[in-house]
């Protein structure tokens, strides 16, 4: 056998190193300061028209995904949680947990258009299905879902559901899935009959909030209090397995084009997990984003992740009407930040 030169062998190195795959790396890429001081909750990219709606306060804000530019805001939304985009019919819906009422508004002029009052008690999460045209309430403190013709805005029923409901995915064929956070299980339900189909237990996940969903391989993806998420089979209920996640999660998002599922995590990270196929899953990495960027909206299109967030001071005092008081937020913090790929 021939013996290599040191130039071959240096050759061939390269090459070799040339061809292997590279890790990702994700970061952030901009950071959107946006006016006011109120709470915040889900945020949700409008992938059409290239906007941001950002629940805030009261209202909702929106602004320009490239620049952050203030596009308008939509008012008198209180105790705001979500935003549900309907492209088909050009409406969008907002949950409003103070009042227990979805606001109704026009996607193009961004103009009020009606309040519909739910059959529960402070909606939280909200989905759009098309395959039914309907809209789905989740209501936290009544355990169950409102369900409204997304046309008429008229309300045609409610499903009871086993515990206290947080994010939902549809498959778009008609499944819809709810975590339960309460009793950390996953609810399949039917859109059309509007009826519960299963209750999975998801254990070892505890607590479970954000939601993303995977059709091509039937795998939901559950982000969980206890640090995990659980990868379980839409089709069987059957948890598949468990990665590690960072604190505080409370959004999830998946990305069709690069199987990768990402976790919003409160403790200023964005953990990235690769799928190679249904059954086979690997942490990529934990991104540095914010303190407090609990809550994430992907945009398919370009494929970024943003996640909104603000500083946190020290919580008020305690009361008998509040004994758990959230910390305050500072002045002018509030932030959308925008985590791209870095080529």
């Amino acid at each position: 056998m021939r013996t290599l030169t040191a130039s071959l062998i240096l050759t061939a190195l390269c090459a070799a190193t040339a061809c292997r795959p590279q890790s990702p790396h994700y970061a952030i890429a901009h950071t959107f300061p946006v006016e006011g001081d109120g709470g915040w909750d889900y945020l949700v990219a409008d992938e059409i028209n290239g906007r941001l709606f950002v629940s805030h306060g009261t209202q909702v804000n929106v602004i320009d995904e490239a620049t952050g530019t203030s596009l308008g805001v939509i008012p008198d939304t209180k105790g705001v949680h979500g935003i549900a985009l309907a492209d088909d019919i050009g409406k969008g819906f907002i949950s409003c947990g103070k009042d227990s009422s979805v606001v109704v508004f026009n996607i193009r002029g961004l103009t009020f258009a009606d309040r519909v009052k739910v059959t529960g008690a402070n909606p939280d999460a909200i989905l759009y299905d098309a395959f039914t045209q309907r809209v789905f309430t989740f209501n936290g403190r009544s355990s169950n879902a409102t369900v409204i013709d997304a046309n008429t805005n008229a309300v045609l029923g409610t499903i009871a559901l086993e515990g206290k409901p947080e994010f939902a995915v549809s498959d778009g064929a008609g499944k819809i899935y709810v975590n339960i956070e309460d009793k950390s299980l996953i609810c399949e339900i039917d859109p059309m009959k509007m009826t519960v189909l299963a209750n999975w237990p998801i254990a070892p996940g505890v607590e479970p909030s954000g939601l993303a969903l995977d059709n091509a391989t039937h795998r939901l993806f559950s982000v969980c209090d206890n640090q995990l998420m659980v990868v379980v089979d839409a089709q069987s209920g059957m948890v598949i397995t468990t990665l590690p996640i960072g604190e505080s999660v409370d959004g999830a998002a998946f990305d069709p084009a690069t199987k990768r599922v990402f976790s919003s995590n409160g403790d200023g990270t964005l953990t990235v997990v690769q799928e190679s196929d249904g059954d086979k899953f690997t942490v990529l990495e934990n991104v540095v984003t914010q303190k407090n960027a609990r809550t994430c909206t992907l945009d398919h299109r370009t494929h970024h992740i943003f996640l909104s967030t603000a500083d946190r001071g020290p919580a008020p005092a305690a009361t008998p009407e509040n004994p758990k008081p959230r910390p305050s937020i500072k002045p002018g913090s509030f932030v959308v930040l925008d985590v791209e790929e870095m080529k």
